[in-house]
């Protein structure tokens, strides 16, 4: 059964000064509420026509204004209604937002699309990009740590037709990983059984940079020194256990936003293709969103590029087995549905490490 998917608030940024009177967070959940549905700053006289609050226009505007004052809103022009902050933001995603679930259309969707989908981690990232993109309507981005600190507990080798041996990397918290690589000629099946045992026996509990530099060091001794087998081992493992020494990085269709409101500017399109051709700044945001588990929202000076963009990082972590594997999330206009976005980002995560660890069960 799916539980309620919970913000995580950012430990890196304080918490508001004061807490609100049930009428001032009310209201600045109506005027954010709004903001988000009308992309325009929000008056009085709009948050009044709604109903619902009991209160005249006269005294919505004097609580926005002390809203303003308090950092919650901002008035863009003099003659303008008000924007959330992100203050506001962060108050309206920790405090006003009641916790959601994501609806049974959206799940099934997910469960359907990405969960029963037979494919590697790398297809799997890609479809979760896409999967993230097209429910969310902003960008799609999913990372992967670095596999070079991943600990081995046993690797399998397989043979396939000709030459090719499928490699099956078992981490120590269950991840399973596969490859398959081709040698200079048929090796027999028990000649992989016997490669397979010795590998795991001898670097089970290690990491696959440790492995790596072991096999490195192996490879400079003397090839007189080193039987057909051991060689035949050490090339096999080299090619299998390689590590990819960089996150990898998965962005969605960036087209996905040309439509906000927000992207009139050409020049503001132009910085966010910008921040998206300079991966690491990506990566740094992403990497910050994988400890500690729930979904974390970072928004304005939050992140640099989410304050250069005026954007917002909906993100959560991914994993196996208490392993985290990397983080997902959708990067967009900081005006955007948290309600919904929220327990998205989390349920496409669950499903994410389901699917890496071979459960299939929505």
């Amino acid at each position: 059964m799916e539980r309620p998917t919970a913000h995580r608030p950012d430990p890196a940024r304080p918490a508001p000064a004061a807490a609100l009177e049930p009428r001032d967070r009310d209201i600045l959940k109506a005027v954010i509420a709004t903001y988000i549905l009308t992309a325009e700053p929000v008056s009085s006289r709009s948050v009044a026509r709604q109903g619902g609050l009991g209160l005249s226009a006269a005294t919505i505007r004097n609580v926005m204004a002390d809203l303003e004052e308090g950092g919650y809103l901002a008035q863009p022009h003099t003659s303008a209604g008000r924007i959330p902050t992100a203050a506001g933001y962060h108050l309206f995603i920790e405090a006003l937002m009641r916790e959601r679930r994501l609806n049974a259309r959206d799940r099934r969707y997910i469960e359907e699309n990405l969960a029963a989908a037979p494919a590697g981690p790398e297809r799997l990232m890609a479809l979760t990009s896409e999967l993230l993109t097209e429910l969310s309507q902003q960008v799609g981005v999913v990372v992967a740590l670095a596999l070079g600190e991943t600990v081995l507990r046993a690797v399998h080798f397989v043979r396939m037709s000709g030459r090719k041996v499928l490699c099956v990397v078992v981490s120590a918290a269950g991840f399973v990983d596969n490859k398959v690589i081709e040698t200079d000629e048929p090796v027999p099946r028990e000649k992989l059984v016997e490669i397979s045992n010795y590998l795991t026996a001898h670097f089970a509990g290690m990491s696959l940079r440790q492995i790596r530099d072991k096999l490195l060091a192996r490879m400079s001794e003397e090839r007189a020194q080193m039987d057909r087998l051991m060689a035949l081992a050490i090339r096999l493992a080299r090619e299998g256990l390689a590590v990819r020494d960089v996150p990898e990085l998965v962005v969605g269709d960036a087209a996905a936003l040309l439509s906000h409101p927000e992207l009139a500017d050409i020049g503001r399109v132009r910085r966010l293709f910008e921040a998206f051709a300079d991966k690491a700044r990506l990566v740094e945001m992403l990497n910050r969103c994988m400890s500690g588990g729930g979904v974390r929202v970072l928004i304005g000076e939050d992140a640099d590029l989410t304050s250069e963009l005026d954007f917002s990082l909906v993100a959560a972590p991914y994993g196996v087995g208490g392993e985290t594997l990397g983080a997902l999330g959708v990067f967009g206009p900081s005006r955007m549905e948290y309600q919904r976005l929220i327990p998205l980002v989390g349920y496409v995560g669950a499903t994410l490490s389901r699917a890496l660890a071979g459960d299939k069960r929505s």
